[in-house]
């Protein structure tokens, strides 16, 4: 007689072939959060942005990452802020799944403002209020905060890696702090 197990919600990660063949094949599922500080009556604040080394180059980018096998989009979600802004972020993840945009990028120009030389990827993005205090970690080399008017400068996109510059407008839109 066998039994019926509740199947491994997290079977491990995808060693390096492995995520190389799958990202050759399949568009992989990710998740972006653009933290935000609100005041009382939940307007935004401020706005941080990730400063990271990538590829011989300092951009600056969005909290992102692969959603894995079993896990939620809300755990998910939840994982990565804590990943890239430590445990004491405290984020206050939002109540619906819903996310204010799509951004599906592609390894070649041209099919999306979205690119990712990697893998084609489909990522939900979300504003996120954090309450703690954020320390970077992983890749980060620091989280900056700044305005709303600050984050949606053209230098500010200019210096974002794959089109993000576009999603974080889109994120400022979505919660009205940008005109």
């Amino acid at each position: 007689m066998s039994s019926i197990g509740t199947p491994d919600r997290n079977p491990g990660w995808l060693s390096e072939e492995e995520l190389a063949e799958t990202r050759r094949r399949l568009p992989l599922l990710y998740v972006e959060g653009v933290p935000v500080r609100v005041d009382g009556l939940g307007r935004v604040t401020e706005v941080g942005l990730l400063l990271r080394a990538h590829e011989g180059s300092i951009t600056r980018t969005l909290v992102s990452g692969r959603v894995l096998y079993g896990e939620t989009l809300r755990e998910a979600l939840f994982r990565h802020l804590e990943k890239d802004l430590g445990p004491m972020a405290f984020p206050l993840l939002p109540a619906s799944p819903v996310p204010f945009s799509v951004a599906e990028y592609f390894p070649w120009p041209g099919s999306s403002q979205f690119m990712d030389a990697r893998q084609h990827a489909v990522s939900l993005a979300y504003v996120v209020p954090v309450t703690g205090t954020c320390e970077p970690r992983q890749d980060a080399l620091e989280l900056t905060w700044m305005s709303p008017r600050e984050a949606a400068s053209d230098a500010v996109s200019a210096d974002m890696e794959g089109g993000r510059g576009a999603l974080l407008r889109a994120a400022l839109a979505s919660v009205g702090v940008l005109g």
